[in-house]
């Protein structure tokens, strides 16, 4: 009777042991966000901002690592593949999350089915600039004067495939309209091109724009968000300009791979929300020209199942490869 006691005892000891852990709190080691882009851009940015923020809430480090390569897929693939224990995040974006799947042939993960999303941390709002020579002032303008010349007005991007692409892409599909691409390798190049003359028209980061425009070297007739930047609060959104539905921003969030338990998403999700409000923090995202943004878990997890088709049936119009 002993013996059996003690094989139904020890037979029981696994599941007891998992169940503990389970039980066991979060975190009792440090967390790791995985950052896609080489240290200073702006999914690194974003991962260090929530790193620090976590390390603050959570009583534990938290440490960004980066691994780069294949537009930030490497680094995606790398934690869809991690266990799900909520201690090894994504610093995503809506680049690697929903543009990248349609540029190459196979990525590692699949956006929506491979991750737990957390909440969105921040958008970068883009705005259509041109140069002063084109008498464009609103974007009605802008559109008139490519229809009276087709293929001839060109605009510059950090590369096929970049925001500043397809947001033109959009733009040239919403309005029917055609635009001449020259691709520069960045954006800072591109700039350098429509500040010489060499192109007309740029789709850029306000961070990018700003100094340009208060210094008259180039003109904002429109930002590409669904609503207007708090750093260009006298622009227009490109909606209000006479192209309703258009919105073209690049946004950033927290991941974790799939599985993760839901307690653990709460855990991070309460966390980042309530740090990353503060004002320092708001101050902190716009000094790199960036808007807070947060939401829930499901709020994130639908952005991403309305963008992964929105800009893969842009990519496929526009025939856009990856260089």
């Amino acid at each position: 009777m002993r013996r059996h006691l003690i094989y139904a005892v020890s037979a029981l000891l696994p599941a007891f042991a998992s169940a503990q852990d389970r039980a066991a709190p979060y975190p009792v080691k440090p967390i790791r966000i995985i950052a896609g882009s080489a240290p200073g851009g702006a999914v690194d940015f974003i991962g260090r901002v929530a790193a620090q923020k976590l390390t603050e809430a959570l009583g534990q480090p938290a440490v960004v690592e980066q691994r780069t390569g294949a537009s930030g897929s490497i680094a995606g693939e790398y934690v869809a593949k991690s266990p799900p224990d909520g201690y090894t995040l994504s610093s995503g974006s809506m680049a690697t999350l929903c543009v990248v799947p349609h540029l190459y042939a196979k990525v590692g993960y699949d956006s929506v089915k491979d991750f737990a999303p957390i909440t969105m941390v921040a958008a970068s709002i883009f705005v259509f600039d041109v140069h002063p020579s084109l008498p464009a002032r609103t974007v009605k303008e802008l559109i008139a004067l490519a229809k009276a010349n087709p293929g001839k007005l060109a605009f510059g991007t950090a590369g096929p495939g970049s925001v500043s692409h397809l947001g033109i892409e959009m733009l040239k599909s919403m309005a029917k309209i055609d635009l001449l691409h020259i691709p520069y390798k960045g954006v800072a190049p591109a700039m350098v091109a429509l500040l010489g003359g060499e192109t007309a028209l740029m789709y850029d980061p306000v961070l990018t724009s700003l100094p340009h425009v208060r210094a008259g070297r180039i003109r904002a007739i429109a930002v590409g968000d669904a609503r207007r930047s708090t750093q260009m609060p006298d622009v227009p959104t490109v909606a209000e300009s006479g192209v309703p539905g258009f919105e073209a921003s690049s946004w950033f969030g927290l991941l974790a791979p799939a599985g993760t338990p839901r307690e653990i998403i709460a855990r991070l999700h309460a966390a980042l929300v309530k740090s990353i409000g503060e004002k320092e923090t708001a101050q902190r995202l716009s000094s790199q020209g960036m808007d807070p943004v947060l939401n829930t878990p499901e709020q994130f997890a639908e952005r991403i199942r309305n963008d992964l088709p929105r800009w893969g049936k842009l990519i496929r119009a526009s025939g856009i490869k990856a260089e």
